[in-house]
């Protein structure tokens, strides 16, 4: 879900029992098992789930703390 001004802007998604172009209601951001975003939501209409693939990939796991005591590349004796 994306804020705009005072308002939430939800997806438009397709619904395919109603074939048509519908907003997405009680819309939830997913992530997918290849790291893609999505949102799945219901039809407004006739309560089918709809779900919509979001551009770009979900963003990277924070890495492990670095040990500041430890040097990052030790140089070979």
């Amino acid at each position: 879900m994306k804020r705009r001004g005072q308002y939430f802007f939800m997806p438009e998604g397709y619904c395919v029992k109603c074939k048509a172009k519908k907003e997405i209601v009680d819309g939830v951001e997913e992530t997918m098992k290849n790291g893609r975003k999505a949102i799945k939501g219901k039809c407004p209409t006739c309560g089918t789930v709809m779900f919509k693939i979001l551009g770009g990939k979900a963003t990277p796991e924070a890495a492990a703390p670095v040990d500041p005591a430890k040097p990052a590349n030790p140089t070979p004796a």
